[in-house]
């Protein structure tokens, strides 16, 4: 009886480790079957739909960054007019395009359509204060890469915006982190290179896990546009401002040592600088990235589909899924999870909030103590206080992440600029009252974008109306006839008026 005992555990046991074996057999068949290549990807390829073929699940998932549903308590996925929700900021960006239109970001895949969409870029019918250079198409599309290696990186940078607008069709995708033969991690931008060597280093030392947020660094960053290094009038060369650091202060002291602006403020007359989305410079004074963890870690984690494993290229905010970004490392219930980055969240927005209006009111005073007859000398340091205050806001509220890629430091950086500003505002009334001006400066409504539009001199129905008119019914139409060069002729026939 016990022989037959055995003999039967023992058949069961043959049985189970059968089928273990063929089960591993089998997804290993599989996944050779899974990733071979449908199509053979030749030089750069800017289309993810055939990238797509070969590598389905990733694609497919990818696709997902056109949903526009997610909504924390900060952050959306979807459409959100910030200036509406945030009108002041109108003021702080008086002179400058943002103070038109300014959008909380979409998906990846909405990138090429979202250019086309916003008021900052103006109308090709009527440009404004001029069309933008071809280097704001940069990290909008696998088209860029493309372009450069066709063009060259100078003649690229040489253009406007405009002019390349129907060649760059594809949004951010495949082509912009993967080499197509061999599918590792590789940087397309020269920017990033260009500014790991300001720096002294090689980013081709880099490990395959540092990739996983320096191709994420190729866009996700500070930068600004040098219009010296080539020697053209026109030209606009992509650069990262980080030859002295990533901190606030360095990048502070590397645009106020090559006196660079992004504009002249035309109410306070301050030479401004504006913060694009600085999130890995962010993201490299945190906590996560001193333990090691990148960007895609959070933003990309690993999924499990039919037996096989990869990277979710659903980039979006890993509040949406908690479960595969948070819960690797993390062990709290999903609530308090959640209550922790809200908490972190709401505590830098009550600093930035109130900083952005004592920010706005500065200018106005500034441009009260300009009309009453102030100089340049009891000026001076006004100016640089407002400066320098609104970099280090703009900093923080640049970045994406709702502050939560660095709350400690984007806290620190709100707080250094809360003090320069009150510093700021107290000169200012010394100089109104030397200048007999001894009551509070009259402030426009600041809970008005409208109002506060038409008080900077924007006539914003007028704009949008010019747009609409050429984005929505001319270029379309040359489009579906297929007079795509007719097209690109006239939108640079009429960027150039």
């Amino acid at each position: 009886m016990k022989n037959w005992i055995l003999f039967g555990l023992t058949a069961v046991i043959v049985f189970l480790l059968a089928m273990l074996a063929y089960t591993i057999m089998d997804r290993k068949t599989e996944a050779r079957f899974a990733y071979q290549p449908k199509v053979i990807l030749e030089g750069i390829e800017p289309r993810d739909s055939v990238w797509g073929l070969n590598y389905p699940r990733q694609y497919q998932s990818y696709m997902k960054t056109k949903d526009t549903t997610f909504q924390s308590m900060y952050n959306t996925s979807g459409f959100k007019d910030v200036l509406e929700d945030q009108p002041e900021l109108v003021i702080l960006w008086a002179g400058y395009a943002f103070s038109k239109d300014y959008n909380h970001p979409r998906g990846h895949a909405w990138a090429v359509t979202d250019v086309h969409n916003t008021l900052r870029i103006g109308s090709p019918t009527e440009p404004g204060d001029g069309p933008q250079p071809s280097t704001c198409w940069t990290c909008k599309s696998t088209d860029v890469p493309r372009l450069m290696s066709e063009m060259g990186v100078t003649e690229y940078y040489s253009h406007k915006l405009s002019h390349l607008a129907t060649e760059v069709i594809n949004p951010i995708g495949c082509a912009d982190c993967h080499n197509p033969k061999t599918m590792n991690l590789t940087i397309t931008r020269p920017a990033l290179v260009e500014a790991f060597e300001a720096m002294g280093k090689d980013i081709n030392q880099a490990s395959h896990q540092q990739m996983r947020s320096l191709v994420c660094a190729q866009c996700h960053v500070e930068y600004y546009f040098d219009k010296t290094k080539l020697g053209k009038e026109d030209a606009a060369y992509l650069t990262f401002p980080w030859k002295d650091g990533m901190s606030v202060e360095a990048i502070e002291n590397y645009f106020d040592d090559i006196d660079f602006a992004d504009w002249t403020h035309p109410i306070s007359k301050t030479k401004m600088l504006k913060a694009q989305h600085p999130d890995y410079e962010l993201y490299e004074m945190s906590v996560h990235a001193k333990r090691g963890v990148s960007c895609a870690d959070c933003h990309m984690p690993y999924k499990n589909e039919g037996g096989q494993k990869f990277t979710d290229h659903h980039i979006g905010s890993p509040l949406s899924n908690v479960e595969n970004s948070c819960f690797v490392c993390h062990r709290e219930k999903q609530e308090d999870l959640l209550t922790d980055v809200y908490e972190r969240q709401r505590k830098v927005k009550e600093g930035s909030s109130k900083l952005q209006k004592m920010i706005a009111m500065a200018h106005i005073e500034a441009g009260k103590a300009w009309e009453l007859g102030a100089s340049d000398a009891q000026m001076k340091e006004i100016l640089e206080g407002i400066r320098h205050a609104q970099w280090r806001w703009d900093f923080v509220v640049a970045s994406h992440g709702g502050a939560f890629h660095a709350p400690l430091e984007s806290s620190r950086i709100i707080t250094s600029a809360t003090g320069i500003i009150q510093d700021t505002r107290i000169k200012l009334t010394r100089v109104l009252a030397d200048l007999g001006h001894n009551k509070p400066v009259e402030m426009p409504d600041f809970n008005d974008k409208d109002k506060l539009q038409a008080y900077i001199g924007l006539d914003i129905p007028k704009e949008k109306a010019a747009k609409e008119t050429f984005l929505e019914q001319v270029v379309p139409q040359w489009l579906k006839e297929g007079k795509a060069r007719e097209a690109k002729k006239e939108v640079k026939t009429v960027s150039s008026r």
